[in-house]
């Protein structure tokens, strides 16, 4: 098949891409560096020309209210659009867990109404929504530094490496289209304050954590089911400890 990868150069994406073409599929990456904007339209309608699933895993380049909901929207209407003219059969997509009940936050609300851009487009579809990825455990530290301490709540998630997260969206594109969201999680629950600890530790980071019941999950106060998937998410093989051990820390900018 041809899949059409959006976002394909990024994190997921270029996983996603490469477990793809080693299945024998025509896998492209489309994204700006490649010569398409889903934003604007450009180079979308030849990228699509024959294919026959879209999987789109790009994210919005801000994460501040109005530009995701603009980013978001903008991107899903285009797409479709694009998507009807080529006649594609399948629409895959990756969101998070928990998204409904991170609404206080802009860039979950930008991503509710992807969801819903979605559903009432006349494309069969997946929905798959992954819990955090191992990731970024490090940027959640830096985002939740203050005065050279780590606030975070003492609250339940369930993180999974991003490799995990491209199989499943690789699977996801090669099956037929269940017009309804699939959920995937990591292998085990952890609390989300002594696992970024544990990150630190193992990179002899110097901050101190601080568990706050008062500190906020990308602003929004969270508790114990706020992250957590359901209890149908299919589960990633990638633990934790051997995520730690084994994959290196990105290059410091």
């Amino acid at each position: 098949m041809k899949i059409v990868v959006i976002g394909g150069t990024g994190l997921i994406g270029s996983k996603v891409v490469a477990m793809l073409s080693r299945k024998g599929h025509q896998a492209l990456a489309a994204a700006p560096a490649t010569g398409v904007d889903t934003v604007t339209g450009r180079g979308l309608d030849e990228a699509l020309t024959g294919a026959d699933v879209v999987v789109d895993v790009a994210n919005s380049p801000s994460f501040e209210d109005g530009p995701a909901m603009e980013f978001f929207r903008t991107a899903g209407r285009t797409i479709v659009t694009a998507e009807v003219k080529a006649g594609v059969r399948h629409h895959v997509a990756l969101s998070v867990v928990g998204t409904e009940r991170l609404q206080d936050n802009g860039y979950f609300r930008a991503k509710l109404a992807q969801e819903s851009l979605i559903k009432a487009s006349p494309i069969p579809y997946t929905l798959l929504r992954a819990t955090q990825f191992f990731e970024f455990i490090r940027g959640i530290a830096d985002l939740s530094t203050t005065d050279g301490a780590v606030r975070l709540p003492h609250t339940l998630f369930q993180p999974m490496a991003a490799q995990d997260v491209a199989a499943a969206v690789a699977e996801a594109a090669l099956a037929a289209p269940v017009n309804g969201m699939r959920e995937v999680a990591g292998p085990a629950p952890f609390h989300l304050d002594e696992l970024v600890a544990r990150v630190l530790e193992f990179d002899k980071d110097p901050r101190r954590v601080i568990t706050d019941p008062a500190a906020t999950y990308s602003g929004v106060q969270v508790d114990d089911r706020s992250l957590m998937p359901g209890p149908d998410a299919r589960l990633g093989t990638t633990s934790f400890d051997w995520w730690l051990a084994n994959v290196p820390p990105p290059p410091k900018k």
